[in-house]
């Protein structure tokens, strides 16, 4: 969560049924038929209202996604981590452009002289270098490829 999405909500605004719903989805949801009906069942919720609150969760921004995670390259795309240098007084106005490319996921802030970083999930791996370009002209700034020469599957669980 951001610095300005915490500013914004705090977390004790949350009630126990929203917390559980974090919690609960963050083990990602059972192939079933009615994926939503099985966790509103395991909640002892209803299905209509985990879908409304999963809403209004993400209009309030309390979580800024929610959806499946695909493996790009197994798929066919390309997949990489990418940084850029930006000063501060072009900072938000930069993330802005950067972030209207569909092929950008998970920008965020780094106390580093690369401040911006970002990935970079594309159709086809060529797509990459493409993307990048266009980054460059648009902001004028450039960006460093960082490609993954190795995974590592950490499981991130946070709970609230």
């Amino acid at each position: 969560m951001s610095a300005s999405i915490a500013a914004k909500h705090d977390i004790a605004e949350l009630d126990n049924l929203d917390r559980r719903i974090i919690n609960r989805l963050q083990d990602g949801l059972p192939i079933v038929e009615a994926p939503f009906a099985a966790v509103a069942d395991e909640l002892e919720s209803d299905e209509q209202v985990l879908l409304e609150r999963l809403a209004g969760l993400r209009e309030s921004g309390v979580l800024s996604r929610f959806g499946p995670m695909y493996h790009a390259e197994r798929l066919g795309g390309g997949l990489t981590l990418a940084a850029m240098a930006i000063p501060e007084i072009y900072f938000e106005t930069t993330a802005e452009l950067v972030n209207a490319f569909p092929e950008v996921a998970h920008n965020y802030r780094r106390e580093h002289r690369l401040n911006m970083w970002f990935v970079l999930a594309t159709e086809t791996p060529e797509r990459i270098a493409e993307v990048i370009a266009a980054i460059e002209a648009d902001t004028g700034y450039p960006v460093y490829n960082m490609p993954k020469q190795e995974e590592f599957h950490v499981r991130l669980h946070l709970p609230v």
